[in-house]
């Protein structure tokens, strides 16, 4: 008995489920049953829904409601059962339902609020994307991309066309994931084609073309809108062959002009204009006619007209018929003025072109007002676009955000402190070993310097030593010796008053004379140092011969014998070497010169050492400030000196270091 009743319940069960079923397939069918017989049926769907308490079916039976309150154009009611719809589908948690009520919100703003279109789609493609729905996720994003590009947002359009097309690469190849990417790739060569970069449009439309060529079906129209994109894309770029090509292609279908005249006459259009641009006007004006012609059957003033009547003002401006001219731009600025766009903004422009003097004037100044409330309303939209994908990712990742903050906050803080410390212990240290190497470096070439002036004055010492000894032998064998004989000769003489005596005395008077004069010539060899400073001059005198000799410089060493470098103090004479060796390594390495002077003066107790190039010189007021002349001017401080540098663009370059002796 028990199993009976289980048994009959199931069954009614799943006789309700048939007919909730049948009664949604028939509310969804619109080629036979007209829009309240649709309505009925949905809501015999949603009353057996509502009776098995099934949540998902409600949803569902909902989703058919306010589709066919969408179709019958009942906005308000579509809107209102949309939003309860939404709020259910969010208490159950059943993201698949919500994604879908904001795809259709989307599509609902789409032509009516940008920024509200682009909210729900952005809602529901992160919807889908945390299902790991990667072909309705590449739905929305394509969504996304064709908004963003009308809104001018071409940068947002192409990452979200890449973002999608990235997407469907990791599906399984099928019809429907080709024929999304054709769209997409259709929206990048558009997007490419406003940013003129002509090349990448080209790429993308004809990637576009062979995937709709390739799909199953019937597919003829959006295949004639690619070759339209294509077409218009190449008149762009100035390939007006290829463009009138693709345009033939199009226009050679017969029935293109029945099945969609609003089209066939954007193509045409588009034909024509791409002959005016070459030059070829046989078949003009009369294809922009017939274009308006078929506009006119439609609608006499369609949005479309628009360009057409634009390119009849410009083609009858170029060729000076104003009236034509004038009547064409006139009246594409009034239809455009409904929809106060870029078609609008061409129009002034056109008409400012057109006109004479003051009316050129008004329409001219007009266009530059609202080429500013266009830029202004984009930038707006664009700025929307952002907010709504930062407010809706801020809200995904609040509560993580919250959760990781504090924790991250502490190790970030002490790993911060931790690498500033050792990054200070690093830099402080490098320094102070830059520091100890350059001391290490400055003695190495001090004691250096020390001991060549320690070897040359041990030089100077035994040469003194044997200028002692020639003279000591001198004196012994040639004047004490000449002394000797006269003494005795002159002693002999004493006693003896003849003639010839007298005569002999006054002879050897003459040789003490000149014995006196040799012995005074002694005396004054003895008392000047013929070495006397001379020591540290050779050893500058050898650096300079030595550099320039590397260096390929000839030289010009001048010095004042009246210094007496014996009495300067080793460090002020270390510092100078230091000085002129770093000076000629500068001349050689950014001076290019092939001539050097160097002098050394003394003037009011100071030394006044100066050396001239002849090298290509610079400008002072501009030089960086190299090792090398901080090294200088650290030695010049070493002796309380001071350094003068003059210089000038291909006359050299003079520099004076004056040192004091006290």
């Amino acid at each position: 008995m028990f199993a009976s009743i289980l048994s009959w319940s199931q069954n009614e069960i799943q006789a309700k489920l048939d007919s909730f079923y049948t009664y949604t397939s028939k509310s969804n069918n619109s080629k036979i049953y007209n829009l309240d017989t649709r309505l009925s049926y949905a809501k015999e769907a949603k009353n057996i829904a509502v009776g098995l308490k099934i949540d998902s079916l409600i949803v569902k039976s909902n989703l058919n409601t306010s589709q066919i309150y969408l179709d019958s154009g009942l906005y308000n009611i579509f809107l209102r059962t949309s939003h309860q719809n939404l709020n259910f589908s969010q208490k159950i948690k059943d993201s698949a339902s919500m994604a879908l009520i904001c795809k259709k919100f989307g599509d609902y703003y789409d032509t009516r609020l940008a920024d509200s279109a682009f909210y729900y789609y952005h809602k529901s493609e992160k919807l889908y994307r945390a299902l790991n729905d990667n072909l309705n996720t590449s739905e929305l994003l394509l969504d996304i991309a064709i908004i963003q590009k009308n809104e001018k947002d071409l940068t947002g359009s192409e990452v979200a066309s890449f973002e999608a097309i990235r997407l469907l690469e990791e599906l399984k190849p099928s019809d429907i994931i080709n024929k999304r990417k054709a769209f997409l790739y259709n929206n990048l060569g558009v997007v490419y084609n406003h940013l003129e970069e002509y090349d990448a449009a080209i790429i993308y439309h004809n990637k576009a073309l062979d995937l709709k060529r390739k799909l199953d079906g019937n597919n003829e129209i959006t295949i004639d809108n690619s070759l339209n994109n294509l077409g218009h894309t190449y008149k762009n770029a100035g390939q007006y062959k290829l463009a009138i090509k693709n345009y033939n292609e199009v226009l050679s279908n017969n029935n293109f002009v029945k099945e969609r005249p609003k089209i066939y006459a954007l193509v045409l259009d588009n034909y024509a204009h791409t002959l005016y641009l070459s030059k070829d006007f046989k078949n003009l004006p009369e294809l922009y006619f017939k274009a308006l012609k078929v506009l006119d059957s439609v609608n006499p003033n369609d949005y479309k007209s628009i360009i057409i009547n634009q390119h009849l003002a410009e083609y009858y401006n170029d060729n000076n018929n104003k009236d034509s001219a004038k009547y064409y731009g006139y009246k594409a600025k009034e239809i455009s003025e409904q929809y106060h766009n870029d078609d609008l903004l061409n129009s002034l422009l056109l008409l400012s072109k057109i006109e004479d003097d003051s009316m050129a004037a008004i329409h001219l100044k007009a266009y530059v007002k609202l080429s500013d409330s266009l830029q202004k309303n984009e930038r707006t939209i664009r700025n929307k676009f952002a907010r709504i994908r930062f407010e809706t990712d801020q809200i995904e990742q609040e509560n993580i955000q919250i959760s990781k903050e504090r924790k991250w906050l502490f190790v970030i803080s002490i790993v911060i402190i931790l690498a500033a410390f050792l990054l200070y212990l690093v830099i402080n240290q490098r320094n102070k070993n830059k520091e100890l190497k350059f001391i290490q470096k400055q003695q190495e070439t001090n004691e250096e310097i020390y001991n060549l002036m320690l070897s040359q004055n041990e030089g100077i010492e035994e040469a003194r030593a044997l200028e002692k000894k020639r003279i000591s032998e001198e004196l012994h064998d040639g004047v004490l010796g000449r002394l000797f004989g006269t003494r005795l000769s002159l002693d002999s003489l004493n006693m003896n008053n003849s003639i010839e005596a007298i005569k002999t005395r006054s002879q050897y008077i003459d040789e003490l004379k000149s014995i006196e004069q040799d012995i005074r010539k002694v005396s004054h060899e003895l008392n000047t140092d013929f070495v006397s400073g001379s020591g540290f001059i050779d050893i500058i005198k050898t650096l300079v011969e030595t550099q320039s000799l590397a260096y390929k410089l000839s030289y010009n060493f001048e010095h004042d014998d009246v210094i007496n470098w014996d009495e300067i103090s080793n460090k002020m004479k270390i510092h100078i070497y230091r000085i002129i060796q770093e000076s000629l390594h500068n001349i050689y390495k950014h001076a290019s010169a092939t001539d050097v002077k160097i002098s050394f003066k003394l003037k009011n107790n100071v030394i006044c050492l100066t050396m001239t190039d002849n090298g290509s010189g610079f400008d002072v007021s501009k030089a960086k400030s190299g090792i090398g002349l901080k090294n200088m001017n650290s030695r010049i401080n070493e002796i309380n000196g001071t350094i003068d540098i003059t210089s000038q663009k291909d006359l050299g370059t003079t520099v004076i270091i004056n040192a004091p002796l006290a």
